[in-house]
C-alpha cells in the first residue's frame, strides 16, 4: 500500500485548486495520506522561494492571469482580490492537525472546505468560527480549533522541518513512499500514473 505525505499551506490558491482529487487518487490506490500544513512563508524562506508579493512583477502578473485561467478549466470558483490578506494560517493548520489526531470526520474535505473558504468565500481563516464552521462542515468535533494547541504548533513546525529535509519548496507537493515528488495540483494526474505503476 502506497503512501503520500502531502505538505500544504491552508493560503495556497493551488493547493484550492487540487480540490479533493487526491483523495479520490488515494482511494482508488488504497493509498494512505498524512496531511502536513505548514508555514508556506517560512518554506520560501529556507528553500531559496520568494512570497509572491516580493516577486518580481512579471511573475506576478503571470499568477493574476494563471490562477482564474486554472479555476475556469477546474470550474472552481476563485476571488483573487481577498478582503482577509495576508491572514495567519496557524489557527486553521492547528484545527487539520488536532482533527487528523481525532480521525472521525473527512479530512480531506476538512482541508478544502477550508481553502474554500479562503479563495472561494472570501473568509478570514484566522478567526475561530470560521474554522468551528469549516470543522463541524466536514463532520469533526468544532472544539477541535480550541484544543491541543501546544502539540498543534509543535507539529506544525516539524512539518516545516520535515518538508525542508523532503527536498519540499512550494504547496501543493506530494511526497509518495516510493522517494518520487510531485509539485503542483497540476501534477496530481502524473501522481495518479505514478501510482497506477505507468510513471
Amino acid at each position: 500500500m502506497a503512501h503520500i505525505d502531502y505538505y500544504f499551506s491552508t493560503l495556497s490558491p493551488y493547493a484550492y485548486l487540487a480540490g479533493t482529487r487526491l483523495e479520490d487518487i488515494a482511494a482508488h490506490h488504497g493509498a494512505t495520506i498524512n496531511y502536513k500544513p505548514l508555514d508556506i512563508m517560512a518554506l520560501f524562506a529556507r528553500t531559496g522561494g520568494t512570497a509572491p508579493k516580493d516577486r518580481h512583477p512579471s511573475r506576478q502578473a503571470l499568477r493574476a492571469q494563471e490562477l482564474p485561467r486554472q479555476a475556469r478549466k477546474l470550474g472552481m470558483p476563485l476571488t483573487l482580490q481577498l478582503a482577509h490578506w495576508p491572514t495567519n494560517a496557524a489557527p486553521s493548520s492547528y484545527a487539520i492537525i488536532a482533527a487528523q489526531n481525532a480521525g472521525d470526520g473527512d479530512l480531506g474535505a476538512l482541508c478544502h472546505g477550508i481553502l474554500r473558504a479562503v479563495w472561494a468565500e472570501n473568509r478570514n481563516i484566522a478567526e475561530d468560527d470560521v474554522v468551528r464552521d469549516c470543522l463541524q462542515q466536514a463532520g469533526f468535533d468544532p472544539g477541535l480549533a480550541d484544543s491541543g494547541l501546544l502539540s498543534g504548533a509543535e507539529t506544525y513546525a516539524a512539518n516545516l522541518e520535515e518538508a525542508v529535509a523532503a527536498n519540499v519548496f512550494g504547496a501543493p507537493f506530494y511526497v509518495v513512499d516510493t522517494g518520487q515528488t510531485f509539485w503542483g495540483q497540476d501534477r496530481l494526474d502524473d501522481l495518479d500514473l505514478h501510482l497506477s505503476g505507468k510513471l
